[in-house]
């Protein structure tokens, strides 16, 4: 077992957060999975056991579908946070069957290739307009004129959430998304739980709107389904749309600046783009692994589990490292190289097995649109200001990235 201090491993260091690559490649050198004490878990640090664990039944979003925190071993979460955990842990991301497949089976129809095909025109009209805003004022701040608000807009749309009432939608989301970084603060936790309740209470007034007038919408369907018997609780419905909002473009927005921001630091990688737009589609990709957006993803052990002789038993928890995953050698050749005509790519950034995100071909479709409109609108854009990243680890992102028509 490693001992965390001698670890090349610590997410509260902001020159760690800058660029944790070269640290994730001593990881990797260090063993399949290493202990951190610092936050009580198992990181995970290679592709293939990443991969083969998204898929193991033996661990599991949550442990309360079969034990009580007394009988995992954990203790209960202070009572002054319970508005954030009934939240989260009613939405599917936090869910095991069989309620996790009864969730997705319903949200799933929102999100068939057909469903979001028929988005594609206005997905691709607002992208176009918002880059056309960005080039009228001869620059500005890519994350919040351009990537904020199409996947805000988008899923906003699909919720049938109001234009004029989605102002709040960002703030609530980047403070509940906060408690997902490691070992939160008592204010982060605090912003957290009042961005709970607010979000909450805003979602079931418009619950009971959509039963007295339903819409075309996915918020309405998921109404529809609860008076037609699914067993879709309120409370379920609440929590299936903060979460589809908040997975449906946190993803998206750090993906847009982190991509953008490598392709500037790519001056080659960003000319081929320029003279080959036929390479969005693997740009894409190739973006969503070298700067991964969503940096560690948590799992419990519900059964005993052995990963390279060492034994991890019930009640651990297990920290995935899906930016070291998608930069393994073994996978990946010269990983921490950008090339966006890498044919074979199988990142994880989009997660895998039953949580798998539901959104991917969604929030391909919005990366695509965004990096097309930037390319034939702005072909001359460039880099106005270095950028500064958020103090966050997992959830990996930019405060801004202040851009200029040259």
């Amino acid at each position: 077992m490693t001992a965390a201090d001698d670890l090349p491993f610590d997410p509260w260091d902001p020159a760690f957060t800058a660029d944790p690559y070269p640290a994730y490649a001593e990881l990797r050198e260090r063993g399949r999975v290493i202990r951190y004490e610092r936050t009580d878990q198992w990181l995970v640090p290679h592709h293939a056991d990443v991969s083969a664990l998204l898929r193991d039944r033996r661990l599991g979003r949550t442990y309360r579908h079969r034990f009580t925190h007394e009988d995992f071993g954990r203790t209960a979460p202070p009572a002054e946070h319970e508005p954030f955990h009934t939240l989260n842990d009613h939405g599917m991301l936090d869910l095991e069957p069989p309620d996790h497949t009864r969730i997705r089976r319903l949200v799933s129809k929102a999100f068939t290739p057909r469903t979001v095909e028929r988005l594609e025109p206005y997905v691709e009209r607002l992208a176009g307009e918002l880059v056309d805003g960005l080039v009228a004022a001869g620059g500005g701040d890519l994350l919040r004129d351009v990537a904020e608000p199409l996947p805000v807009a988008v899923i906003a749309e699909m919720l049938g959430i109001p234009a004029s009432e989605r102002a709040p939608l960002r703030p609530w989301s980047a403070d509940i998304c906060g408690m997902y970084e490691l070992n939160p603060s008592e204010e982060t936790a605090r912003r957290a739980v009042r961005a709970s309740v607010e979000f909450s209470a805003y979602l079931r007034e418009l619950i009971a709107a959509r039963r007295e007038e339903p819409g075309d919408d996915l918020l309405s369907g998921m109404v529809a389904a609860h008076d037609e018997g699914d067993r879709l609780t309120e409370q379920e419905m609440i929590s299936t749309a903060v979460l589809l909002l908040n997975a449906g473009h946190e993803a998206t927005v750090n993906a847009t600046v982190n991509g953008w921001w490598a392709l500037f630091r790519n001056p080659g990688q960003l000319a081929a783009l320029r003279a080959d737009h036929a390479l969005v589609p693997s740009a894409v990709e190739e973006l969503m692994r070298y700067d991964t957006p969503l940096q560690l993803f948590e799992r419990w052990v519900l059964d005993e589990i052995e990963i390279d002789g060492t034994v991890i038993p019930r009640g651990a928890e297990i920290a995935m490292l899906f930016g070291s995953a998608n930069h393994d050698p073994a996978v990946f050749t010269d990983p921490g190289r950008l090339d966006l005509t890498r044919a074979e790519n199988p990142h994880i950034s989009f997660s895998a097995g039953i949580h798998y995100c539901i959104g991917a071909p969604l929030a391909r479709m919005e990366l695509a649109a965004s990096m097309r409109a930037l390319l034939e609108k702005a072909p001359t854009l460039r880099l106005a200001a270095e950028p500064v990243r958020t103090p966050n680890f997992v959830i990996r992102g930019l405060r801004g990235l202040d851009v200029e028509i040259a």
